[in-house]
């Protein structure tokens, strides 16, 4: 794949992901929670050139941060997003202020992790980021699947980051 497509599956992926979360959206416990980032790594390791040929170990070292980075993320942003039970047992997300200052930080370390490899001069293609963007997915997905699952089993009383935050009047099924 090329470069551009590579960039624009990138911001394709970050734009509506992230518009979608910072909406109130029903959890569902599915099985499918995984299938997106599934896909982007298919993606991300299909194409040669995931490490530098003429640095492999720089490199392998810079996908690692990123992956460390996406990881991050994604449990930083599932720990921040206020998750409620509704009395008939649906489970709803919605992103804080607070996610948005994970991802802001996330992405600047990423920008300074690409700066760091410019400045080694290694070769960095976009697999990485994909790597990364599918770690930070499949992470949070997973993460608050397990928090929904978890509200399932305590009573109705139990409280959940952002409470106390009043709740949005109109709610978006998925």
């Amino acid at each position: 794949m090329s470069g551009l497509v590579d960039a624009l599956v990138i911001i394709t992926v970050v734009v509506l992901v992230v518009v979608r979360q910072f909406r109130v959206r029903r959890i569902s416990a599915d099985r499918r929670w995984w299938i997106v980032p599934a896909v982007l790594v298919f993606l991300a390791v299909r194409e040669p050139g995931l490490l530098d040929p003429d640095h492999p170990t720089e490199s392998a070292l810079l996908t690692g941060a990123e992956l460390l980075v996406g990881l991050a993320i994604g449990a930083g942003w599932a720990w921040t997003t206020r998750i409620w039970a509704e009395p008939d047992g649906t489970v709803w997300s919605k992103s804080t202020k607070a996610s948005a200052v994970v991802w802001a930080v996330g992405i600047t370390v990423r920008v300074a992790l690409l700066g760091v490899g410019a400045l080694l001069g290694i070769r960095q293609g976009s697999s990485a980021l994909l790597l990364a963007l599918a770690a930070t997915l499949l992470v949070r997905s997973g993460l608050l699947v397990w928090r929904a699952r978890s509200l399932h089993r305590t009573s109705g009383t139990s409280t959940a980051y952002g409470d106390g935050v009043a709740r949005p009047s109109w709610k978006e099924r998925v």
